[in-house]
């Protein structure tokens, strides 16, 4: 599995998603004088000094995560590009009024950014964010975003400056492991899955956190056993890369689906209605949140709990392989 860099499971050479993210527009906002960046009560250290200097530009709206949505879709009527961060529980559904009406009605280019994700946060059922696919998926003109790492996040933000309509991006809080090397260039489509191995045994589609598990289990699956495991990025959960999973269900006929989101509604439920409206016969597995809320834990306890670490990704590919 070449082509890309993982970092094992103890949480080592790990790379802040939402420190990269904040970094990164601060910097398009001096490249590009469309973009503006509002938060949520977070004005510290660079961005502090971003909103002295661009006061029209950077925003702070305090806690009132609805209210920022709304500014937001004032400051793309008028031509710019507002990039809104705040913690993903109290946008995707205290804030979704304002996203439905103001923003997806209107078809303005919000870049929505839910940090947080999934069961990254440690707080709890009221902090953990597991229904953004199933909702951003249903709204209209939305499209719906989940990158792996710190360094693909900064690909979909240099990406969406040209993208139209509204896009909500979910990063986890920090400390994720980098999948792909600094310096491995690879082209970067919003819409396009990303293929990092053909499999001939059973193919891994996961997104966002679950990618880097699941090339950890693709490759203990394969040193341990000799299977031949194909892993695809679907960084893009909205659009969808209908292609790439018809092309895997076909090569494999097998296909587990690997999110930090509710089974429900999520990526494993938009895979099986893509290959059921295709037409192609596959045996499909998802690997996620059960539909409960979850108990209280960080990450590094909680995806070992519900099978969504590596080796829990490599039990379930086992077992659904009957080996």
């Amino acid at each position: 599995m070449g082509g890309f860099t993982f970092c094992c499971g103890d949480f080592v050479n790990m790379m802040d998603a939402k420190g990269t993210v904040t970094a990164e527009i601060l910097e398009m906002i001096e490249d590009d004088p469309r973009v503006c960046y509002i938060n949520s009560d977070s004005t510290v250290g660079r961005v502090a000094e971003a909103m002295k200097k661009y006061p029209d530009r950077v925003l702070d709206t305090g806690i009132q995560e609805m209210n920022m949505v709304t500014v937001a879709a004032g400051l793309a009527k008028e031509g710019f590009i507002p990039f809104v961060q705040t913690f993903g529980p109290f946008l995707c559904v205290r804030a979704l009024d304002q996203i439905h009406n103001d923003v997806c009605y209107n078809d303005f280019p919000v870049r929505l950014i839910g940090t947080h994700a999934g069961l990254s946060s440690g707080y709890g059922p009221t902090h953990n964010t597991i229904i953004e696919f199933g909702i951003m998926n249903a709204l209209p003109n939305m499209t719906m975003v989940a990158p792996c790492d710190a360094n693909q996040a900064k690909k979909l933000l240099r990406a969406s400056l040209d993208y139209p309509g509204p896009i909500y991006i979910r990063i986890p809080r920090g400390e994720e492991p980098a999948v792909y090397a600094d310096d491995y260039d690879y082209k970067y489509e919003i819409g396009k899955a990303i293929e990092l191995s053909e499999g001939k045994d059973l193919t891994i589609i996961a997104t966002g956190m679950g990618v880097a598990n699941s090339v950890q289990a693709a490759r203990q699956l394969q040193e341990e056993h000799g299977l031949d495991i194909g892993v695809i990025d679907m960084h893009t959960i909205k659009p969808i890369d209908k292609e790439a999973i018809i092309k895997a269900a076909q090569q494999t006929g097998t296909i587990v689906t690997v999110e930090d989101h509710n089974i429900l509604g999520g990526l494993g439920s938009i895979v099986a209605d893509v290959l059921m409206e295709a037409g192609v016969p596959a045996r499909l597995k998802k690997i996620g949140v059960p539909d409960t809320f979850v108990e209280y834990g960080y990450p590094e306890q909680l995806y070992p709990h519900y099978g969504m670490d590596a080796a829990g990704i490599a039990k379930t590919c086992l077992e659904f392989l009957g080996k």
